[in-house]
């Protein structure tokens, strides 16, 4: 597939969202997924703030992003944490530079420890208004193209659309209530691909691939069905059970 047939299908993607059965962490996943095929990068992480102004991480490409946007915002570091304060978008930074050690040190390092030697974010944001920001992690040192950076920021700027557009804006919800929900919806897909990875004896990226491409298959909302997961409602041996073996440390 062509990088603009890609491009084709993350816009048809959201449009999408302006439907009523809009499932946004899911959108989001995709999102990330889609970043990763599309611009010169290996991972993608996705955060938004809280009713509080707190981020939180939303989506990630794989499981060792999730952690190492975590850990960012355990240590209020990082070129994401920065990014949404400021507005601004924070692209091409050298993680090994003396400078960007020096800022963000605990960050950093666990960044290249992770396999990254560069990282971007772009704000997410609506007519001056950030909700969040989008990362982008490198294992290649050159810089990302002004070509990518540029669709990098389309594509933050239309997932926020998406966001903002959800339709329990129009059920009466605030659309600060709207994010709380979406962040609680994440903690129970956590929850879920959790209980599956160690039922299984899988990783949490194979366990998360298989329940949601299980969902997606059957039409069913991510985040009602993990809580259905987590509470032990749904026969879990319905789903296809994944063949990959966990990595062992």
């Amino acid at each position: 597939m062509t990088r603009e047939q890609r491009m084709t299908e993350v816009f048809v993607e959201v449009a999408d969202s302006l439907t009523d059965d809009f499932d946004l962490i899911d959108f989001l996943q995709q999102l990330s997924v889609r970043c990763v095929e599309l611009l010169d990068v290996a991972a993608v992480g996705i955060l938004l703030a809280d009713a509080h102004g707190t981020l939180q991480t939303m989506a990630a490409s794989d499981e060792h992003t999730r952690v190492l946007e975590l850990f960012a915002l355990q240590h209020d570091q990082g070129p994401c944490v920065d990014c949404y304060h400021s507005g601004e978008a924070r692209t091409n930074i050298d993680l090994a530079d003396p400078d960007v050690t020096a800022r963000w040190p605990e960050f950093a390092t666990r960044a290249t420890e992770t396999g990254f030697v560069a990282s971007n974010a772009l704000p997410m944001r609506l007519r001056g208004r950030v909700i969040g920001a989008l990362g982008l992690f490198q294992t290649d040192p050159d810089p990302l193209s002004g070509e990518d950076v540029t669709l990098a920021q389309a594509l933050a700027d239309v997932a926020t659309i998406a966001i903002l557009q959800q339709r329990t804006l129009d059920h009466g919800q605030t659309e600060r209530a709207q994010l709380q929900y979406a962040l609680t919806s994440r903690i129970v897909v956590e929850q879920a691909k959790g209980i599956l990875a160690e039922r299984w004896q899988v990783s949490l990226d194979t366990a998360f691939d298989a329940f949601r491409g299980y969902a997606r298959a059957h039409n069913l909302q991510l985040a009602q069905f993990s809580r259905k997961i987590a509470a032990g409602t749904f026969d879990t041996s319905a789903i296809p059970r994944p063949n990959r073996p966990a990595p062992r440390d």
